[in-house]
C-alpha cells in the first residue's frame, strides 16, 4: 500500500510539472501575479466591517472610509502570505490535484519574484492601516506576524494550526472596531473565534477526506487527524458557535435582546455549509462556497439585512 501511494505521488508530481507548463503558456506574468494573490480569500477579510455594522455606524461616511482602508490593509497583508506559504509548500503543492496549479508549483513564478511580492504588499497593507490609525496598524501587524507563524510552523501542529487561523480571524475583527471607534464587545470576539473553528475544522475534514480518496498527501499535518476526531470537532464547535452567537444577540450593546432577530440566518447559515460538506460532498475551498451557493449568499444577506434593519428601528 506504501508503494501505492509513493507511485501516485511520482505520478502526480510528474503530471504537475506538465500542467505547470501547460499553464505557463496560457497565464502571463500579471494574471500569475493576480492568482498568486489568491483575491477570492479576501471575502474573510469582510470580517472588518462587523464592527461597523453592529455599532450602528454604517450610515457614517468617516467610519464607512476607516472600515473600507482597514479591509484594504488586511487584504494586501493577506495577499502577502500566500506567495510565502506557496513557495515554502512548492512541493507538496505539486503532488495536490488542485494546488498543483497555483502560480508558484506551475512554474509560473519564481520563489525570488514571489518573496519580492509579498514584502511590496506588507509593506502597503502595514502602511496604509497605520496611517489610518496607530492601533489598526499594529494589530494589522501582529496578524501578518501570526500569518508567517503560520506558515513557519503552527500548520504543521495539530489542533494549533486550526486555532492559530481563528486568532488571526478575531484580528480582523477587532481591527475593524477600533478603525471605527466602536466597541469590541468580548462576546461578539468569542463568537468571531467559534465561527472560524468551525471553518477551520470543516475544511480539515474535507482535505483528509479528499486525500482518503485520493491517496495524495499535501499538508503533513493531516496524518494527525482523523476523520472520526475531525467530526467530533465540528460537532463541538457548531454548537458552540450558535451558543456564543446567541448569547451576543441577547447582550447586544446597542438594542439588547432585540439582536435575536438576526439567529435564524446565522443558524440556517451554518447548517446550510454543513449539509454542503457532509451530505453533498461539497470539495470546494472556503471561499467558493460562500461566494457560489446561493443558499449561503441569502443567509449572508438576509443576516446583514436584519441586522441593519433592528439596528435602525430600535437604536
Amino acid at each position: 500500500m506504501v508503494g501505492g501511494l509513493k507511485e501516485r505521488a511520482r505520478s502526480a508530481s510528474a503530471e504537475a510539472g506538465a500542467d505547470g507548463r501547460a499553464l505557463g503558456a496560457r497565464r502571463g506574468l500579471v494574471r500569475a501575479v493576480i492568482v498568486a494573490m489568491r483575491p477570492k480569500e479576501w471575502v474573510k477579510n469582510l470580517l472588518v466591517f462587523a464592527g461597523l455594522l453592529f455599532s450602528g455606524k454604517f450610515d457614517e461616511l468617516d467610519a464607512i472610509g476607516a472600515a473600507t482602508v482597514t479591509f484594504i490593509a488586511f487584504c494586501l497583508v493577506a495577499s502577502a502570505g500566500y506567495p510565502v506559504n506557496d513557495a515554502r509548500d512548492v512541493e507538496e503543492d505539486r503532488q495536490h490535484p488542485k494546488k498543483r496549479r497555483r502560480p508558484i508549483a506551475a512554474g509560473e513564478l519564481s520563489v525570488r519574484t514571489a518573496i519580492a511580492l509579498a514584502v511590496t504588499l506588507a509593506v502597503a497593507g502595514l502602511a496604509s492601516a497605520t496611517a489610518l490609525e496607530p492601533t489598526v496598524g499594529g494589530i494589522v501587524l501582529a496578524y501578518a506576524i501570526g500569518t508567517t507563524l503560520y506558515s513557519y510552523l503552527f500548520k504543521h501542529e495539530v489542533i494549533l494550526d486550526v486555532m492559530t487561523i481563528a486568532g488571526l480571524f478575531v484580528l480582523r475583527v477587532l481591527a475593524g472596531a477600533v478603525a471605527v471607534d466602536a466597541d469590541a464587545s468580548a462576546y461578539l470576539l468569542l463568537c468571531t473565534g467559534m465561527v472560524a473553528l468551525f471553518l477551520g475544522f470543516t475544511k480539515r475534514r474535507q482535505e483528509a477526506t479528499s486525500e482518503l480518496h485520493s491517496g495524495t498527501e499535501s499538508r503533513p499535518v493531516l496524518e494527525h487527524y482523523s476523520i472520526p476526531f475531525l467530526d467530533q470537532m465540528v460537532a463541538m464547535v457548531t454548537a458552540a458557535t450558535v451558543m456564543s452567537y446567541a448569547i451576543y444577540a441577547v447582550n447586544s450593546p446597542l438594542i439588547g435582546a432585540k439582536m435575536l432577530g438576526t439567529l435564524p440566518p446565522v443558524v440556517y447559515g451554518i447548517f446550510r455549509y454543513l449539509y454542503l460538506i457532509y451530505d453533498r460532498k461539497d470539495t470546494r475551498s472556503t471561499d467558493a462556497i460562500l461566494l457560489g451557493d446561493y443558499g449561503m449568499i441569502g443567509a449572508a444577506a438576509v443576516w446583514v439585512g436584519s441586522a441593519v434593519t433592528l439596528l435602525a428601528i430600535y437604536n
